[in-house]
């Protein structure tokens, strides 16, 4: 009943934007462009101008690029036996190489781990996002129908203002340059927005689509990737690293969440197959109320 307690809220708001999606019709790219360009960048700041590291982060570093480069791979070697072409091959990345560390995965850890564990799952968090805006974002544009291959690719990360944000916090932090106090509540003000609109944006999508034309055998390949791999993956990588078996039993659980909602954002500004993300965002995020227990028991 406690992990149905946090469960239950993070749908909340995502029937918010479904209903308010179906009454109003709103323009989801225009939104989904201001929580990308405004609000994302001050929460970034924030968590690394506030985030006191230490050496563990090195590892965690290596353990949520290399999962990432891993399910990547994986879907490289599903598109070329089903010969999926690029825009494709890139939808399915955002769906399956990404996943929910933010407002659903911080708040299940701090569920089983308390406080001790919710300082790594924030650190786990933040590193998350940084690997969505370069990564993520270079796939997105790659499989944009307006894009021109990997040149509009690098392009669009460089024109990502959440790693100027990222950068700007470190700076800070390391310089020693300090915000009054209602600086930081300003940039907290917006920071605190971002993840609520993300999902706000990803329920208003799932309004728009329609399921029946979802590809079933390709979206069922996303989720088993995402849902039952990754962990596997997560899993083998732990073994290599040495940090607490508490980190090692955050790194499997965080694995195992659903698809991460900024990538239903990114699919919809590049224009990468947004309702096939959109409805693996949704589905593995339904589905992970069956797949988390079960990664639960076998890891605490």
């Amino acid at each position: 009943m406690e992990f149905l307690g946090i469960l239950l809220p993070i749908f909340a708001i995502f029937i918010l934007g479904f209903i308010g999606q179906k009454k109003f019709r709103f323009d989801t790219k225009v939104i989904s462009t201001m929580a990308l360009y405004l609000m994302s960048p001050f929460l970034v700041f924030r968590t690394f101008y506030t985030t006191e590291f230490d050496k563990d982060y090195i590892y965690m570093i290596f353990y949520t690029v290399s999962l990432c480069l891993a399910l990547i791979s994986l879907v490289y070697l599903v598109a070329f036996f089903r010969k999926y072409d690029i825009r494709e091959t890139c939808a399915m990345i955002l769906a399956s190489s990404f996943m929910n560390n933010g407002n659903y995965g911080t708040p299940v850890v701090f569920l089983l781990f308390g406080a001790a564990g919710l300082k790594y799952a924030i650190v786990l968090m933040v590193i998350q996002q940084m690997v969505m805006c370069t990564i993520g974002v270079y796939y997105a544009a790659k499989g944009s129908p307006e894009g021109n291959g990997i040149k509009s690719a690098l392009r669009a990360v460089r024109r990502m203002p959440i790693v100027y944000g990222a950068i700007v916090g470190v700076l800070f932090q390391f310089t020693g340059i300090t915000l009054t106090e209602s600086m930081l509540t300003a940039v907290s003000l917006v920071a605190d927005a971002a993840i609520p609109t993300i999902m706000i944006t990803l329920g208003m999508q799932l309004a728009n689509i329609s399921m029946k034309n979802i590809a079933v055998n390709k979206l069922s390949l996303s989720l088993i990737l995402k849902l039952a791999v990754s962990p596997v993956i997560a899993f083998c990588i732990s073994l290599f690293l040495p940090v607490d078996d508490l980190v090692k039993q955050i790194m499997i659980i965080m694995a195992a969440m659903p698809t991460a909602a900024n990538t239903t954002m990114y699919a919809l500004q590049y224009n990468t197959d947004p309702e096939f993300v959109s409805s693996a965002t949704f589905i593995s995020t339904v589905l992970s109320l069956v797949t988390l227990p079960i990664v639960f028991f076998i890891v605490i």
